[in-house]
């Protein structure tokens, strides 16, 4: 009995191998089959992704100028150059003028309008009408927006010209794009309009994700809407927060479609942005692709190194919180 148990246990092993060689070699040619179907990805990326960013950071290194093909190795010389460029400098400078200040009312207004949103108490109506009108501006394409507010401020029967003056609050019409400040916060305004309602449907999902009973329990106890806030949804909403600055600074850095487009950095290149500056450099003018190819190196290092910061703020703020 015993050696007839062992022969069939041996047959049943014999079996079982067989069905899992069997499993192996259909798994490894299904296998294949998933390699064959992203490999278009892959070499999609290494042409359009992959080779472009090593070529920047070569050409970084290099004289490249104009339609001249040759180009020599110069090491560091273009890096030490382009920081004592005082264009280069204020398209920095610029940059984060323009983000910062569409950024702090954007998150400002998008927490308010969630937290709105997702209040039990208000039961507000048509939230769904109000989401899709705050994201509408969104999917506006840049080109028809800065023809709108181009007209809307023109110099000298623009829209907001005439209201001003028809109010009172004019004397007589002031040409906006000829003045850094007022096109500063006419770029800054327009970026805050077209982000604002995506920036609110983000925190919206995040409000929601959060569990209802830790609203419910507060409530309960006595706390306000203030406190809820404070309290409950602002700690738990700290991952989507960073997520929002982090995709918002990123963004920042690349800022170039509105400034480009309504004045072409204009006044006194008060909007030109570090992405108008690279494309300058590269494509008008003498074409220094050297100085172009820098400045997109330091503009890769600079959002690395912001985002690392951010995360590591975040993360610090977190441990401390749970002290």
């Amino acid at each position: 009995m015993a050696c007839l148990y062992r022969q069939k246990l041996t047959v049943e092993e014999k079996n079982i191998r067989g069905i899992t060689m069997q499993n192996k070699r259909r798994f490894e040619q299904y296998h294949r089959y998933g390699l064959l179907f992203i490999a278009p990805f892959f070499l999609a990326f290494l042409v359009f992704q992959l080779y472009p960013i090593l070529y920047t950071i070569y050409l970084s290194f290099t004289d490249l100028k104009g339609w001249n093909p040759a180009a020599n190795l110069v090491g560091l010389d273009n890096y030490f150059a382009i920081f004592r460029n005082p264009l280069f400098l204020k398209s920095i400078r610029n940059t984060f003028i323009l983000w910062g200040v569409n950024f702090v009312p954007q998150i400002g207004l998008a927490l308010l309008l969630a937290a709105w949103f997702t209040n039990i108490k208000l039961r507000l109506r048509g939230k769904g009408f109000f989401k899709v009108a705050f994201y509408l501006p969104n999917i506006i394409t840049a080109a028809s927006v800065a023809i709108l507010f181009f007209v809307l401020f023109s110099f000298p029967l623009g829209p907001i010209n005439l209201v001003l003056q028809h109010f009172g609050v004019l004397d007589q019409p002031y040409d906006f794009f000829r003045s850094e400040t007022g096109t500063r916060l006419i770029v800054s305004f327009i970026q805050f309009w077209m982000w604002y309602g995506q920036t609110t449907i983000v925190l919206v999902s995040g409000i929601l994700s959060i569990d209802d009973a830790l609203f419910e329990s507060a409530m309960v106890d006595g706390a306000n809407d203030g406190q809820i806030f404070r309290k409950i949804t602002l700690p738990l909403l700290k991952p989507i927060l960073l997520y929002t600055l982090v995709t918002s600074l990123i963004g920042g850095l690349q800022m170039f479609d509105i400034p480009f487009l309504l004045t072409n950095g204009n006044p006194n290149n008060s909007v030109l942005t570090i992405t108008m500056f690279i494309y300058n450099q590269a494509f008008t003018g003498s074409r220094n692709f050297n100085v172009a190819a820098t400045a997109s190196v330091l503009l890769l290092v600079l959002s690395i190194v912001l985002s690392t910061l951010l995360f590591q703020f975040f993360k610090e703020n977190s441990k401390v919180g749970r002290k």
